[in-house]
Formats: C-alpha cells, sequence, structure tokens
C-alpha cells in the first residue's frame, strides 16, 4: 500500500491481493501541513455536473464508543505537545478529544492480510475492471471534460489517469467512506492493532491527526464534520488530511478547496499531487510494457527494488528481461511483477509514471488498476467524444 487510503468497496479487494490496505495518500507518511496554493483557472468556474452517487448506506460506527482518551498517557502527551507545537489552547484541546470516540471497526479492518494468502492480480483486477466503473467513469469524464482538459494541459497528467484514480478510489463519489475522521485517525493513533510497524503507524496517524486539527482550524470547519473512510481519507480523491493540506489545490476558482462535494477541485488535486510525486508530462507512451522472464532467474535481482524505475535497458535484457515492444531510447524501467494465485505470475517493465502512482497507493495491483479502467473506459467513451 496510501499502504493508503480505500473505502469499503476495496476490502474484498484487498483480500484477494493479499495487501494490508489502500488509499490515496495513506501510503504517503511524510506530509508537511501548509495549504498550498496553486493559481486559480478562471475559466472554469462553472461547477461541472457529476453523475448521481449511489444510495449511501447506515454509517458504520459513526458515532463508535465511548472511550475517555483523554485519561490516556499517550493521548495526555500528545495534547501538550500539539498545544505547543501548533498554539492550540490546551483545554480546547481536552474538550475536543473527549468529544472523540473509538471505532473497533477501524482497527478490525487495519489487522493485516492473514499470512500465507496469496495474492490474485486478476481477481484484484474484476473488482476494479467492471461496468458499473466504466459506466460510470464515462458519465464523469462526460460531465467534466472541461476540467479534465485544463488538468492535463496544466499539469501533464491525462485524463484516464487522473478518471481511473477517482474511479477506483471512490466509484467516483459515491462511496467516500462512512466515518467521522476524528474518530478514526484518534482510534488508529492510539489503538493500532498489534502488527508490523506499529509504532510507525501509530505516529502517521497521530500527524494525520493533529493535520485534521490544524485543517479545521484554518478552514473554520468543525473537525468532527469530516467523514471518510477506516484510516481518515476524505473526499472523491481519498486525501489524507496532510496531504490535502498539501496538495489540493482550488481547481474551480471559487475560492476553497472542496474535495467532498467538488468534481473539479478533486480533478485538479489528483493531477497536483501526481505531478509533485514525479510524474512527467514528456514521457507520452504505455506506463507499462508486457514483458517475459527467462528460467535463469537472473531477473530476480530487480524484483522489490523499490517504487521507481532505475534500471538500464541493457541490463534488463542482459538478465533475461524481454519484450516484444518498443522501448523508447533511454528510458529508465523497473521490473513489475503481479502475482496470480497458483497461476502463472505477470511480468511488466514500467515506466517512472507508473511509479508515480504507486506513490498515492504503494501496490503494483493498486497502480496497474488505475491504467487499465482509465483505458477501458477512455475506449469506451469512443474517437468522437
Amino acid at each position: 500500500m496510501k499502504l493508503r487510503t480505500c473505502t469499503s468497496s476495496c476490502l474484498l479487494a484487498l483480500a484477494l491481493a493479499g495487501l494490508a490496505l489502500p488509499s490515496a495518500s495513506y501510503a504517503a507518511p511524510d506530509q508537511p501541513v501548509k495549504t498550498s496554493k496553486t493559481s486559480k483557472a478562471k475559466a472554469s468556474k462553472k461547477k461541472a455536473k457529476t453523475p448521481p452517487a449511489a444510495p449511501r448506506k447506515a454509517p458504520i460506527d459513526y458515532d463508535g464508543e465511548f472511550v475517555n482518551f483523554g485519561q490516556w498517557k499517550e493521548v495526555k502527551q500528545f495534547l501538550d505537545e500539539l498545544a505547543v507545537r501548533q498554539g492550540f489552547d490546551r483545554a480546547e484541546l481536552e474538550a475536543t478529544i473527549a468529544k472523540t470516540r473509538y471505532v473497533d471497526a477501524a482497527v478490525q479492518l487495519m489487522k493485516p492480510a492473514p499470512p500465507g494468502k496469496p495474492k490474485n492480480w486478476q481477481a484484484y483486477r474484476q473488482m476494479f475492471i467492471e461496468s458499473s466503473r466504466i459506466n460510470g467513469g464515462v458519465r464523469f469524464w462526460n460531465d467534466n471534460r472541461d476540467a479534465l482538459a485544463r488538468a492535463e494541459a496544466l499539469y501533464g497528467v491525462p485524463a484516464d489517469i487522473i478518471v481511473g484514480i477517482i474511479g477506483v478510489e471512490t466509484i467516483y463519489g459515491a462511496n467516500t467512506g462512512r466515518f467521522r475522521v476524528m474518530d478514526a485517525l484518534a482510534t488508529l493513533a492510539f489503538a493500532y492493532p498489534l502488527a508490523p510497524q506499529r509504532s510507525s503507524r501509530m505516529e502517521f496517524f497521530r500527524n494525520e491527526l493533529e493535520s485534521t486539527l490544524v485543517y479545521a482550524r484554518q478552514t473554520g470547519i468543525d473537525p468532527f464534520s469530516l467523514q471518510g473512510s477506516y484510516a481518515g481519507a476524505v473526499g472523491l480523491p481519498q486525501f489524507m488530511p496532510s496531504n490535502i493540506m498539501k496538495y489540493a489545490v482550488d481547481f474551480d476558482g471559487d475560492g476553497k478547496i472542496d474535495l467532498r462535494s467538488s468534481a473539479i477541485d478533486a480533478i485538479g488535486s489528483v493531477a497536483a499531487y501526481l505531478v509533485a510525486h514525479g510524474w512527467r508530462r514528456d514521457d507520452t507512451g504505455p506506463l507499462a510494457y508486457p514483458a517475459t522472464v527467462s528460467s535463469t532467474g537472473q531477473w530476480t535481482r530487480y524484483i522489490n527494488q523499490g517504487l521507481e524505475a532505475k534500471f538500464r535497458q541493457p541490463d534488463l535484457m542482459a538478465d533475461g528481461i524481454v519484450t516484444t515492444s518498443a522501448l523508447p531510447p533511454g528510458m529508465l524501467l523497473g521490473l513489475v511483477d503481479l502475482q496470480n494465485g497458483a497461476e502463472a505470475t505477470e511480468f511488466w517493465l514500467a515506466t517512472n509514471n507508473f511509479y508515480a502512482i504507486t506513490q498515492y497507493n504503494r501496490s503494483y495491483f493498486y497502480a496497474m488498476s488505475v491504467v487499465e479502467l482509465g483505458r477501458a473506459i477512455k475506449a469506451a467513451r469512443g474517437p468522437a467524444a
């Protein structure tokens, strides 16, 4: 995986993939708390239409259960430090945390996948590359074509990638999450389940809890009005609070950033996020090329080598990694393995822009599903669209 950021619609897919968790920006743990300012494009002040959202289910543990977080030693220390670091009134912080509820559902959903469960790309793929997301994507693209075209021109991120991300994350806003962000973040910040890297995950969620409070103060909103995923991700693009502050943009030019109800702001913010994480507008070819590997095993040295394209083509070819596609001269690549349970693994040579998508969610499965969903939506719209 943002690790993570997805809503409940992703949970079965995660189990099939053998992954721990998704989400737009949960995967990016180092987030400053500063609102980004991007030039407003006056040409698109008109709000674009968005497809009607699917009926929402009843909230899951919306209120949670009462736990006196304020009496916990770790919480007291956190509030003491937060008051000094961010200039909050200590008594007001205590009053706020007293209204926060423990959400056991968030803890259960955050638990690691069962050990030994094989990853299955084809099963994961079927959850996202399907007719309802494709048809919804066509409607979303048509309703927001001007904003998508403007984002592509300004940031260099193609419309199909932006639509693919929003479709995978929230089905174009139909499923943005049913948890109070304050409840989810406080629970995970101080009661994260036993798991590898538990301490670092708790620190991550404490930073996000702090960002939520700072963001609420800056924007003048009630922090308990924010609703999102079980990991605390918000809006159509499922941004964590710190990422809203750093990467979200007022793309519709109305003087405020609204990722919960403005499709245009969501579109611009997704593009801005990708550019900030390495997207290159001049890489205009495919994001990944199908490959085969030899039986010698030399190719294994390129597996699990970080989320970046850093290997030269001649070195890859010399170690038995072959593609029939014409590769751009001099382009650096990485080897991606998409495991299929008991079936054969798919191999791909991935470009820099493919890896930029993995910074949104640290998963090869996620990035490839975005690419394939976007491609399917583009094809469904047809050449005349």
